[in-house]
Order: C-alpha cells, then sequence, then structure tokens
C-alpha cells in the first residue's frame, strides 16, 4: 500500500487494517504511510529521514527511542483530539 489510506477517515483505516488482518493473516503487507495509526500494529516499523532509515523497531520501542517518531505521534494525537473540540 502506498499511504492509500490518506484519504480516509481514521474508522475506515481501522477497518481496512483489520480486513488485511483477517483475510490475509500469512501474507507479508508493505505499507508506506504517515499516519502512524496506519503503521502502529505492524511488526516492524521502519522510519526514515531525508531518505535515510533512522530507526527501526516495534510502535512501542520506537515511541521511547526515536525521537522523529516520538514527535510526529505526539502531534498527530494532539491533532486528533484537536478536532473532536471543534475547534
Amino acid at each position: 500500500m502506498d499511504d492509500s489510506t490518506s484519504a480516509v477517515d481514521t474508522k475506515t483505516d481501522a477497518k481496512i487494517e483489520n480486513g488485511f488482518r483477517s483475510y490475509l493473516p500469512h501474507t507479508t503487507k508493505i505499507v508506506i504511510a504517515q499516519r502512524i495509526t496506519s503503521v502502529e500494529n505492524c511488526d516492524s516499523i521502519i522510519v526514515m529521514d531525508d531518505g535515510k532509515i533512522v530507526a527501526q523497531g516495534k510502535h512501542e520501542d520506537l515511541i521511547k527511542n526515536c525521537s522523529i517518531y516520538a514527535d510526529i505521534y505526539q502531534s498527530q494525537q494532539k491533532g486528533d483530539s484537536d478536532n473532536g473540540k471543534g475547534s
């Protein structure tokens, strides 16, 4: 997938992810995404900056050990909560 879920809302994105997990459980999937919720359940996440790999691991490890990933995650979480307030 090439960031194909970027144009859908988070509920639809979750349905797509669940569909992949349910209908293609033993298939390797490569997801290129900017929305962390699209990749946070992946077995391995590669973080790139300026065309270079700067970190690789699971979501929990990257939150703790990769400032780029953690900053993006925090900004997206803040954006999601702002959207719910109607501001």
